[in-house]
């Protein structure tokens, strides 16, 4: 079955469906649309298109791989100020597709500066001639591939005829279901906040299921806000507030090629204009700003391939942050643990194991591990009232939270993973059929 939102929908009432997601509604100076390029086989949505009529600053991060996608090389060639369009599309990441992969996104900025050029004549009192290195690509799907650069180009009509220069809730939803790959939900969130008295909204959008591991993983993060902030402000808070949502997430330990998290400021809310980013004025934007992005990072390890369970690691007290980060992440891509967790196995030992590779000095005399509220191991040893039964009723959770204290500092840090099944090796072991 085709994705879109009408199958979406289909396994719920439509609107118990929604009211699983906030209300996204209007960013000012955003449009978005979404297509089909037939990419599957089917008629299911598989290009979707951002537009910023009058232009945004933007801020990425991209995936720490060697090898990376052309469209990644594409988006970090470009030397623009001002981004008029984004174009995501799935089934082909575009990797390791060399020359004509490169060349094929060349081809489909330049249709798209072309028909975005015609359509600010039509729409706009002082129209701009949009420039095919304003557009950015993020590209999703089967590495090697060829790139169907020319069922791209083809669709980039039906795609700029589809802009809706409104949105709404049903809108942003076919933009994230557009998104989906081996997804099984979309991820969309949303807060509000202030930039001094301006109301600001920040919106953001995900895929992500799969080949997951910081830095980032087949992950796709695309963030949307009205407030006016210059690039270089953006770039500073994204970088902060990655590490601690985007980069503190792992389904499989793999990561991918084609790794994005960008933010798109429109500049449309007219705040008071900030120069430097330690600037109070600030706080509420950046507070928000981490919400929406843990927000999303956390739909995208719930909703990792074949996932029955959500599990949070969190190591404290630790001398530094980055040790902590190191255990916490042995822990989170253990397939020992993860596969305990899966068979509902009160199975502490994996957890000490999966400690001890992670080659951190720990203190072993004040070592303390809980699964949730349950203390398991204090001071190095077996809690005098551990009761087995009563673990193992925990493991049957949704929600299972490994919390491990090992006393040399005051650091902590937080990863988020899942549980690996047997669906996680029928999803992946079928992928290209």
């Amino acid at each position: 079955m085709a994705i879109n939102i009408d199958n979406f929908l289909k396994s719920k009432k439509r609107n118990s469906k929604m009211m699983d997601f906030q209300d996204l509604v209007h960013v000012d100076g955003v449009s978005v649309s979404t297509a089909s390029a037939n990419l599957y086989g089917n008629k299911r949505d598989d290009l979707v298109m951002f537009y910023f009529r009058s232009g945004a600053n933007y801020a990425s991060v991209y995936t720490q791989s060697k090898i990376v996608s052309e469209n990644i090389k594409w988006n970090l060639n470009l030397k623009t100020k001002k981004i008029k369009a984004l174009l995501v599309n799935t089934r082909n990441a575009n990797a390791f597709t060399g020359k004509k992969g490169y060349q094929g996104l060349k081809e489909i900025a330049e249709e798209i500066s072309i028909r975005l050029t015609s359509k600010q004549k039509e729409d706009e009192e002082i129209p701009d001639k949009i420039k095919f290195n304003q557009i950015l690509f993020g590209c999703t799907g089967t590495i090697g591939e060829t790139f169907p650069s020319e069922k791209i180009k083809q669709s980039i009509p039906a795609l700029i005829d589809k802009i809706k220069y409104t949105q709404n809730k049903y809108i942003w939803m076919k933009a994230a279901l557009g998104m989906m790959t081996t997804d099984l939900s979309p991820k969309l969130a949303m807060e509000e906040c202030k930039i001094g008295n301006t109301n600001i909204k920040i919106y953001g959008l995900a895929k992500g299921s799969g080949m997951i591991f910081p830095n980032m993983a087949t992950t796709l993060g695309y963030i949307f806000t009205d407030a006016d902030l210059s690039s270089s402000i953006l770039q500073k808070l994204l970088k902060k507030n990655i590490e601690t949502t985007f980069n503190a997430i792992s389904c499989d330990g793999d990561t991918s090629t084609n790794d994005m998290v960008a933010i798109f400021s429109t500049s449309m809310a007219k705040n008071p204009i900030i120069k430097n980013f330690n600037d109070p004025k600030l706080k509420d934007f950046d507070e928000s700003l981490h919400s929406v992005l843990l927000n999303l990072s956390k739909r995208i390890a719930a909703d990792g391939e074949g996932a029955s369970k959500f599990i949070t690691v969190k190591v404290n007290r630790s001398k530094t942050q980055e040790e902590a980060k190191k255990i916490a992440f042995s822990i989170s891509n253990s397939a020992l643990v993860k596969t305990a967790i899966a068979g509902e196995d009160p199975n502490w030992g994996r957890v000490i194991m999966a400690i001890g590779k992670s080659n951190v000095n720990i203190n072993l005399n004040k070592l303390a591990i809980r699964f949730g509220s349950i203390k398991i191991i204090e001071k190095v040893i077996l809690i005098n009232s551990y009761n087995e039964y009563e673990v193992a009723e925990y493991m049957k959770n949704d929600k299972i939270d490994i919390i491990v204290d090992i006393y040399t500092g005051n650091k902590s840090f937080t990863s988020f993973t899942m549980d690996l099944t047997k669906k996680y090796i029928e999803i992946n072991s079928d992928y290209r059929s």
